[in-house]
């Protein structure tokens, strides 16, 4: 089991090593198991002025894929923005190209995270001589706490859904535009030390792991990033409605592979919005996504 591990990890090495070091900023993990589809969601509403929105996403640990809720978080200085990460397909591995701050979005596998992450670029806000202005179109942001917003409706269309969660063969064909090149050539800053934390919670509790909950996560989200302890004081935001995957009982892992990736979701409801331009941001020129939108309850879903 040593031997093959090392071969694989010998040969991811290989692989890496052909591609520029700007085009997987943070290549942590590989294994030949396809994430489960992202989950839907509702956002929780902004908690105050500054916050970004960070989606959830599905890491991986020894027992498999687990849910990071998404969760509003301060950037670490004015000006910078989230460039989530995304998993990639290639060579017969799936490799996690982890998240970072920067200036500009970068590339994060065409991968549709909702609340203004589309796919391409960001348009769920920009900074204004220092504070962060929310386009409430497509954000949760309570107008009588936050009072730097606008409302930008022409970044939303409707759409067909697609939950992969991604990028490769069987997955989101999508390559880096100009734009986004650029964006990963500059200076990141890597996960604070409250995302950290956050993952680190989330991956110490079991019922986020996909062989668990079958794909669907009771916490999606939550308003302020986890600490080991306060997983259970926050409410649960899911709206998740999908039927379970079929998980083995072999080793708590998802039964995932190579040949079992989860296809594009066309799901029932009409309205999704889907980023297409925007002066501040980039033209959307990938997979079809879903977006946030209001709902009946006041609250912004992820579809």
């Amino acid at each position: 089991m040593r031997t093959i591990r090392a071969i694989r990890t010998l040969f991811l090495a290989f692989l890496v090593s052909l591609v520029p070091a700007s085009s997987f900023a943070g290549v942590f993990l590989s294994i030949n198991i396809a994430p489960p589809v992202l989950p839907v969601y509702a956002q929780p509403v902004c908690p105050g002025p500054d916050y970004l929105w960070t989606p959830g996403y599905w890491a991986y640990a020894d027992a498999g894929y687990y849910w990071v809720p998404g969760t509003w978080v301060l950037a670490p200085r004015p000006g910078f923005l989230w460039t989530p990460g995304y998993w990639g397909f290639a060579g017969g591995l799936y490799a996690w190209h982890g998240g970072y701050w920067g200036p500009h979005v970068g590339f994060y596998g065409g991968v549709n995270y909702g609340f203004g992450y589309g796919g391409v670029g960001f348009f769920g806000g920009r900074w204004e001589g220092g504070h962060f202005a929310y386009n409430s179109a497509v954000m949760h942001v309570n107008t009588t706490i936050v009072h730097n917003t606008y409302i930008d409706r022409t970044v939303i269309r409707t759409t067909v859904v697609n939950r992969t969660a991604f990028n490769g063969a069987g997955g989101i064909n999508a390559r880096p535009n100009g734009q986004e090149q650029a964006a990963m050539r500059e200076s990141h800053v890597q996960l604070t030390s409250e995302q950290l934390s956050h993952e680190n919670a989330a991956g110490a509790n079991r019922a986020n792991f996909a062989s668990v909950n079958g794909g669907r996560p009771a916490n999606a989200v939550v308003s302020r990033p986890l600490s080991g302890g306060n997983f259970a004081n926050h409410a649960s935001y899911n709206s998740n409605n999908r039927p379970a995957y079929n998980a083995s009982n072999n080793g708590n892992r998802p039964a995932y592979s190579a040949n079992n990736r989860p296809a594009n979701v066309e799901q029932p409801h009409a309205n999704y919005s889907q980023p297409v331009h925007s002066g501040g941001g980039q033209p959307h020129n990938a997979e079809p996504p879903h977006e946030s939108h209001p709902n009946n309850a006041g609250e912004h879903e992820r579809r």
